[in-house]
C-alpha cells in the first residue's frame, strides 16, 4: 500500500515532521529504530528540553554560525512564536528563563516528547520501529524505502535521523549514509557543544570540582570571541559543563595553542573589591602560610593549584606577601587560565557540526536538488547553532517546512 509521507527518524526533527504532515492530510509512516520516540529529546538540557529561544528570527540567525541564510525560508514559516504556541497547544506550558531560554514549566522534557508521541497517534500516524537501509529510487525520484527486509512505497520521504552525537540515542549517521546513496555531498563532520581537552595537568588534579556563578570567557589568541556567567566542571580531560559546551561551539578551527579559556572565578567583584577582600582574608592569617591562609577565598581542591599559579611558595607567611605579589594573585581568580587542545570525541557532542550539504537542498522547500521527493530536516543539514534552544527551533522549522511541502 502507498503512503504519503515516509520519515526516517523518530526524534524531534522526525515527529515533528510527522505531526504536520498529517495535520495537512498526508498519510505518514515514521520509522525509528529505537523501541521510544524522542529519545535524545528527552535528554536535551539537562533533562528539562530547552524547547527553543524566544527571541526574534534575527537573534536566531546570529546564534547560528554555519549556514544561518539557508534557514530564513524555514523560520519565515515556522519561527520561536510558532513553536511556543505548537506545544502549549498540546498542553504543555511553558516558562522563559535567563538568556530567553524556553522550559517546560514542569522542567521535564519527557512532557514534550510525550506530548509529539500522543499528538502522532491521535493524527494516525504509524510508527515502525525498524532501521531503514536504503532509498528505492526511479529516474531520480525516490519511490520508497527498504527496512527489515521489506520495502515501504511513497511519494516522499523526509530524512531526519539526526547525526552522529550520542549514539547511544540513536544518531548513528544513518541519514548521511542515505543521502551519499543519491549523490548528496556530506561536509565534515564535527563535535559542537562538546566538552574540551586541555594539556594543563591541574585539570585532572581538580578532578570533580564543579564551579557556579564563574564568567567563562573563550579566546581565540588575544580576542575574546565568547563570555558567558554559569556552571562548568573539571575532569580528568580537561573541562565540561554548560559553560564549556557553550564555548565549544565557537570553535572553528581547532589549533595547538589558538584557544585558551579565562575563568573569573569572582565575577561578582572587582578588582578592587576582589584585593580588598583578599587583604581581610589575610589580616585574619597573617602568621599562617599562605596556603592555608586563603581558605575561605577558593575550594579546597583548587588551592593548591592556584597556589602553584600564583608564584608563591605555599609556605610563604602571609605577612611577607608583598603588594605585588597580591595584586598578581587577584589577576589569577580573575582571569584564571586553561589551555585548550582539542575536543572530546563526537560520540560526546550534543550537536554535530557538518551535515548534508546545504548547497544541495532547496531553503525554499527542504526538498533534495538532485533527487525529487526528498526532503530533510533537522541535524542532518549542515546547519548547527549555540546552546539555547536554538538547535532545536532549527529542528522544528525545517521539519515544518519539509512536511509543508512534500
Amino acid at each position: 500500500m502507498m503512503t504519503d509521507v515516509i520519515i526516517i527518524g523518530g526524534g524531534a526533527a522526525g515527529c515533528f515532521a510527522a505531526v504536520w504532515a498529517a495535520r495537512y492530510g498526508k498519510s505518514v509512516i515514521v520509522f525509528e529504530k529505537n523501541e521510544k520516540l524522542g529519545r535524545k529529546l528527552r535528554i536535551t538540557g539537562k533533562g528539562r528540553c530547552n524547547v527553543t529561544n524566544n527571541s526574534s528570527t534575527d537573534e536566531h540567525m546570529k546564534n547560528i554560525p554555519v549556514n544561518p541564510r539557508f534557514l530564513y525560508s524555514s523560520f519565515s514559516n515556522f519561527d520561536a512564536d510558532s513553536t511556543m504556541e505548537f506545544f502549549e497547544g498540546l498542553g504543555v506550558p511553558l516558562k522563559t528563563e535567563r538568556g530567553n531560554r524556553v522550559f517546560p514549566v514542569s522542567d521535564n522534557a519527557n512532557d514534550i516528547a510525550d506530548a509529539l508521541a500522543r499528538e502522532m497517534k491521535n493524527l494516525g500516524v504509524q510508527v515502525v520501529h525498524s532501521r531503514v537501509t536504503k532509498l528505492i529510487t526511479e529516474n531520480g525520484a525516490v519511490t520508497g524505502v527498504r527496512a527489515g527486509g521489506q520495502e515501504y512505497p511513497c511519494s516522499s520521504v523526509i530524512i531526519a535521523c539526526g547525526g552522529k552525537s550520542y549514539p547511544n540515542t540513536g544518531s548513528t549517521g544513518d541519514g548521511y549514509t542515505l543521502a551519499e546513496s543519491v549523490g548528496h555531498t556530506v561536509t565534515e563532520l564535527k563535535p559542537s557543544l562538546v566538552p574540551l581537552i586541555s594539556p594543563d595537568r591541574y585539570c585532572a588534579e581538580m578532578m570533580g570540582l564543579s564551579l557556579r556563578n564563574v564568567t567563562l570567557k573563550l579566546m581565540d589568541g588575544e580576542k575574546a570571541i565568547y563570555s558567558e556567567m554559569g556552571e562548568m566542571l573539571f575532569t580528568h580531560f580537561g573541562v565540561s559543563g554548560p559553560l564549556v559546551l557553550s564555548a565549544s561551539s565557537h570553535i572553528r578551527d581547532m589549533q595547538p595553542g589558538r584557544y585558551k579559556l579565562l575563568i573569573d572565578l569572582k565575577p561578582a567583584l572587582t578588582a578592587e573589591q576582589l584585593d580588598a577582600r583578599i587583604q581581610r582574608d589575610f589580616a585574619e592569617n597573617l602568621n599562617r602560610d599562605f596556603s592555608n591562609g586563603i581558605r575561605a577565598l577558593l575550594p579546597a581542591k583548587l588551592i593548591p593549584v592556584a597556589v602553584k599559579l600564583s608564584g608563591i611558595s605555599p609556605q610563604q607567611k602571609v605577612n611577607g606577601i608583598t603588594k605585588e605579589q597580591r595584586h598578581k594573585f587577584g589577576e589569577l581568580l580573575k582571569a584564571f587560565p586553561v589551555r585548550i587542545s582539542g575536543f572530546r570525541p563526537i560520540d560526546e557532542a550534543i550537536i554535530t557540526s557538518g551535515g548534508v550539504s546545504a548547497k544541495e537542498i532547496d531553503p525554499k522547500t527542504m526538498e533534495s536538488k538532485l533527487c525529487s521527493g526528498l526532503f530533510f530536516a533537522g541535524e542532518v543539514i549542515d546547519v548547527d547553532a549555540y546552546t539555547g534552544g536554538f538547535n532545536l527551533q532549527i529542528a522544528f522549522s525545517t521539519a515544518y517546512t519539509a512536511a509543508l511541502y512534500c
